[in-house]
């Protein structure tokens, strides 16, 4: 996909192959369209594309096909709920049309990104947590699964999370996907913590075959309230998604996770070869995170300018 976005070279991308060589040429802007052909996951071809088409010369539509609800990878929900306002924060705006869900094993969801190019990227400070003001989430079915099993998803995620937050309006919609706009059958939930500093956290959780949907919903819950547990302003799979940005806007940004997944430290090790941003990753030494794990990653970025704008 990376190669079609800026009419480059790639040699050596075939299975079973173990080196690569890809250069680059310039970024367009323009329609583009990326299809996976199975339930690969459209959210992480929007993952590897959108840091490139921010600074193409011109406007792109990208059309992703794939899987919208896959394992191993972001939720499209996940992406449009918690992804979407926080990495806007970086001085971008994307628009993310959900077209068609796909899910395991055919996939044929397709989704519509437009995103407009930036000259440069603004650091971000996400470091104060604040406090939970409302909690909110979707429990999907689609195609022959019964609209029950949505029911009883957020249920059982609703009942978990009240015995932490006793005082909170916990919303979480079932769901049955239109025929017209589900291909194929799938079941999932995905439930998210707003913040008084507008902070977004989520849990979140597939159906599998054989697995009862009571488990499902708590799943999420749980997930959720051991991201808000260590205390940091993002969750365990945002913060690896905001390195590369970190790395290429203007200045200083500064992240609080929870404990720093082996995800964002790849990410982090490959914007400092890549790109030579300067990250330093350390324990929070801010009152009351002495019991926590939580830590600041701060980035001093290499303040990227678009070439063409």
């Amino acid at each position: 996909m990376i190669r079609d976005l800026c009419a480059g070279q790639l040699e050596g991308a075939d299975i079973g192959s173990t080196e690569i060589t890809f250069t680059p040429k310039k970024i367009q802007g323009g329609s583009h369209t990326a299809d996976t052909k199975t339930a690969g996951s459209v959210c992480l071809l929007l993952q590897v594309s959108l840091p490139c088409v921010l600074f193409a010369a011109s406007p792109s539509e990208l059309r992703l096909r794939g899987g919208t609800n896959a394992e191993m990878a972001p939720q499209i929900d996940y992406t449009a709920m918690v992804f979407k306002p926080i990495a806007e924060k970086f001085g971008f705006k994307f628009n993310c049309d959900i077209k068609m869900r796909g899910y395991y094993p055919k996939g044929g969801g397709e989704v519509i990104v437009q995103v407009s190019p930036v000259k440069q990227l603004n650091p971000i400070n996400i470091t104060e947590r604040g406090s939970v003001t409302k909690i909110s989430g979707r429990a999907f079915v689609a195609g022959a699964l019964p609209f029950k099993v949505a029911k009883e998803m957020a249920a059982a995620a609703v009942r978990c999370l009240r015995k932490e937050f006793r005082d909170l309006y916990v919303n979480i919609q079932p769901v049955q996907e239109p025929r017209d706009h589900a291909f194929g059958n799938g079941s999932g939930i995905i439930v998210v913590a707003e913040t008084s500093t507008g902070c977004l956290l989520a849990g979140s959780a597939l159906g599998k075959r054989g697995v009862n949907a009571d488990k499902v919903g708590i799943d999420a819950a749980e997930m959720l309230l051991a991201n808000l547990r260590h205390g940091g302003a993002v969750d365990e799979y945002l913060q690896d998604q905001l390195i590369i940005f970190m790395a290429l806007a203007n200045g200083v940004s500064r992240i609080k996770t929870g404990p720093v997944t082996l995800h964002t430290q790849t990410a982090i090790h490959f914007a400092e070869q890549l790109a030579k941003a300067k990250f330093t990753v350390k324990k929070s030494e801010e009152e009351g995170d002495a019991s926590k794990d939580a830590y600041i990653i701060e980035c001093q970025g290499i303040a990227m300018t678009n070439p063409n704008l």
